[in-house]
């Protein structure tokens, strides 16, 4: 009897493909899109490029058409504001820069979606993500690897999959480069073989954070002021929405040299300036970690270490700091180590985990 999986299909070209791949593969497979918006959600209904508009619904409903499997679209809207529209906003509120693509792999993807699966009697899920996961014999667990394509890899932000949710979880395109999904999809006659990747967060129109932010909060948005490293004020800031670690540009005020956001500082409201040295550190805290290709750290760790999605990894120590805590020194200092974002841990290709950093 043919296993059953669940795959999410955004309508882009990645889910599209893997689904192909998964009934080739011989699996029974159910494409499922989640439905993210209220019929009034303007940002997501209209977003034609995000992974979850109307638009997406359709291109997904075709090539489900086009392979041949059962098509249908999950509500999960309610569990999508609670758990990363809601902690998005927060997170501005408090003067830090998260990441909403990594709440929603960990909450919606890999966590409701994955339940939903469950059941419905699916003995997987799956998703056109590029990675790859692997069973380590000797140690028993499953590891998360990198996928053969360093540009297009995505392990980044699936740091937070347990060893439950590895198990029961297939990426059919991990050993694929972009080219060749693309030239697949051609091939099976998909329309989004050409369908430009989504470069945005699905919820915020034309990359808007800020706006995003001060529409849908419940909170006033104060303007405040910019103070420098010794804490002499230096101007007035139009609210710490509008701000993250190492920025430079769009700060409103002029001072004759460059200078960059080091800190922001919620409590007194204030937005702290300085040089471009200011920006660096070594050193890092992240807290809601999640370890994937071992249980715990009892000594020090060598790692690669990458602070950001875009970031290349960098050497570095990691020692236990506590419960559900990190510590991180890089051999070198790392620009503009961003409250809020993820940090992510590799050995070699192998995913070791990962936490946000505080």
């Amino acid at each position: 009897m043919s296993k059953r999986v669940m795959i999410g299909m955004s309508g882009g070209v990645d889910s599209s493909v893997a689904a192909y791949l998964l009934k080739q593969q011989g699996y029974e497979v159910i494409g499922v899109t989640m439905k993210l918006w209220q019929d009034d959600d303007d940002d997501l209904i209209e977003n034609e490029g995000g992974c979850c508009s109307l638009a997406a619904v359709e291109d997904a409903r075709r090539v489900a058409e086009n392979i041949g499997i059962p098509f249908y679209v999950l509500n999960f809207r309610d569990v999508f504001e609670k758990k990363v529209i809601e902690p998005f906003i927060d997170e501005y509120l408090n003067g830090r820069t998260p990441n909403p693509c990594i709440a929603c792999n960990k909450h919606i993807k890999f966590d409701d979606f994955y339940k939903k699966a469950r059941q419905i009697g699916c003995d997987y899920v799956a998703t056109g993500h590029y990675a790859k996961i692997e069973k380590d014999e000797e140690t028993g667990r499953y590891q998360l690897r990198k996928s053969v394509t360093d540009k297009k890899d995505q392990t980044y932000a699936l740091y937070n999959l347990t060893q439950e949710q590895l198990e029961h979880t297939l990426l059919p395109i991990g050993d694929y480069e972009k080219d060749k999904v693309r030239e697949i999809a051609k091939e099976m006659g998909m329309d989004v073989h050409n369908k430009p990747d989504s470069q945005e967060i699905c919820f915020v129109k034309d990359n808007d954070y800020a706006g995003y932010v001060k529409k849908h909060s419940k909170k006033r948005i104060e303007d405040g002021y910019f103070v420098d490293t010794n804490g002499n004020v230096l101007g007035r800031h139009k609210g710490i929405i509008h701000y993250t670690i190492g920025q430079r540009k769009g700060l409103g005020i002029a001072f004759g040299k460059p200078m960059f956001v080091v800190d922001i500082d919620p409590v007194k409201n204030t937005v702290i300036l300085g040089g471009n040295e200011d920006i660096f550190s070594k050193e890092l805290i992240a807290t809601d970690v999640n370890l994937i290709s071992i249980d715990k750290i009892d000594e020090p760790i060598r790692v690669q270490a990458k602070i950001r999605y875009s970031a290349k990894p960098s050497p570095a120590t990691i020692y236990n700091n506590g419960e559900n805590s990190i510590k991180i020194v890089f051999d070198e200092p790392q620009r503009a180590i961003t409250k809020g974002q993820s940090v992510v841990m590799y050995d070699g290709d192998i995913v070791v985990g990962g936490g946000i950093i505080k």
